[in-house]
């Protein structure tokens, strides 16, 4: 340490000048504000300001997709787009449900990721609690042709999400188990019970398996209404509840139950997730789920041997009108909370371009978002153009999507089932009167 009263008077004063000479310098070495991830607060309504470059811009892109893509898939894509830009984009994949519960906490902390992976039983939620940005304002400050998008997931008349792509739920089968217990493939219900006990009782497999988690309740929109959609019936009127006394939801409520009576249903399907029912389907231990194509690669590398096919879902006895087929999609949003909405907007622009988009529909077994997207399908790829052939003979349907707290009305309606599959609401009918109860406060 230097000893002040050493010096002399003339000393310190050169001393002293040159100290602050020294902290004025340093102090103007921090000019320019560094740039931090798009989790951290919002600039303005539309994205950043001053900032002419992107190298210095990383936006996190959280979503479920590079775990269902091949290896890499997702990663090369989004390359392309900081080739292109200088923004680079950091991965943060994980499974859809897993991705859902990290989603909705940041969504609560104001901490989501800059562009989020979303489900259109999301939307309706996450825009009312404020923390997806409003993309028809930003298509419009940057000019963009929302024309050639295939659809909208819109609240109050405002876009929060875009679907990048869509994707049927067609029914799997696992033809060695069919094959060994000598059964044909079922086309109707009563068929789908015996095939299913038959399987059972001969290979001691699973003949069904419905994920009924309530952590993730999408089980009830891709696995139960999909039986009664197949039919051609609906769980609304006039965009409104429809439950009670709807003679088609309760053959459909009968029939499930039949075949949990039977013990035909895959175990633990009350704590089961969508990924759980597809890992009991890839080992083997499953004659028939319903799921998305987004599976099909997965369940394909996983294991190459299985003896997979497609069918049309099996519909009541005695209904020969069209098919309706669930469809979900990978969605796309912009947190409210990013510092970088402008630059979140570029590369929806760029993951929705025809090119980028034809590849993305492509790798993930899909229908493309761009209509003017022409995706290049192998037509080796039998099973996906066969899952395409069901697709167009029937008509996509999925009426959860935009409804009012849509995920929290399918987790009602499976405690709902729970109960009625347990024997402690008696039947069909009043399980159905009491979840009509249930849903209509969410509609008013």
């Amino acid at each position: 340490m230097l000893k002040l009263k050493a010096f002399h008077k003339t000393s310190f004063a050169v001393l002293l000048i040159a100290l602050l000479l020294t902290l004025t310098a340093c102090g103007n070495n921090n000019s320019s504000p560094s740039n931090t991830s798009g989790s951290s607060g919002s600039q303005s309504d539309t994205g950043s300001s001053g900032n002419s470059g992107g190298s210095d811009i990383t936006l996190e892109f959280q979503q479920w997709w590079g775990v269902e893509l091949p290896d890499g898939a997702l990663q090369e894509i989004v390359d392309g787009f900081t080739a292109q830009t200088g923004i680079k984009i950091k991965l943060l994949s994980n499974p859809y449900a897993d991705t859902r519960t990290q989603i909705a906490a940041g969504a609560a902390a104001g901490t989501m990721a800059d562009v989020v992976g979303l489900d259109g039983s999301w939307v309706y939620d996450f825009a009312k609690q404020g923390a997806i940005a409003n993309l028809t304002a930003l298509m419009e400050a940057d000019g963009y042709d929302d024309s050639q998008l295939s659809d909208q997931i819109r609240v109050d008349g405002n876009t929060f999400m875009i679907p990048v792509v869509n994707f049927a739920y067609p029914m799997y089968v696992n033809l060695d188990l069919v094959n060994e217990a000598g059964v044909s493939i079922p086309t109707n219900w009563t068929e789908f019970v015996n095939v299913t006990k038959t399987i059972k009782e001969k290979t001691g497999k699973a003949g069904w398996a419905i994920p009924l988690s309530t952590e993730s309740p999408s089980g009830i929109q891709n696995n139960f209404m999909s039986w009664l959609w197949a039919s051609g019936g609906s769980m609304l009127k006039d965009g409104k509840p429809n439950l009670a006394g709807n003679d088609d939801l309760i053959a459909t409520l009968e029939f499930v139950k039949q075949l949990f009576d039977n013990g035909v249903v895959a175990q633990g399907a009350y704590a089961m997730k969508e990924a759980d029912m597809v890992e009991e389907f890839t080992n083997g231990r499953v004659a028939f789920m319903t799921d998305s194509l987004a599976h099909l690669t997965t369940i394909k590398s996983e294991a190459p041997d299985l003896n997979i096919d497609f069918i049309p879902i099996p519909v009541k006895d005695g209904y020969t009108g069209k098919s309706g087929m669930d469809v979900a999609n990978w969605g796309i949003g912009i947190a409210e909370n990013s510092k970088y909405k402008a630059e979140a907007m570029k590369f929806i622009e760029y993951m929705m371009s025809p090119e980028v988009n034809a590849k993305l529909a492509v790798l993930a077994n899909a229908f493309p978002g761009n209509i003017h997207a022409q995706p290049d399908y192998p037509a080796d790829n039998t099973l996906f153009l066969k899952a395409y052939e069901i697709y167009q003979a029937g008509y996509a349907i999925n009426e959860f999507t935009g409804l009012p707290t849509s995920e929290e009305l399918m987790r009602q309606f499976d405690e709902q089932l729970q109960l009625y599959l347990d024997g402690d609401t008696k039947t069909a009918a009043e399980m159905l009167e009491k979840t009509q109860e249930i849903w209509v406060k969410a509609f008013k």
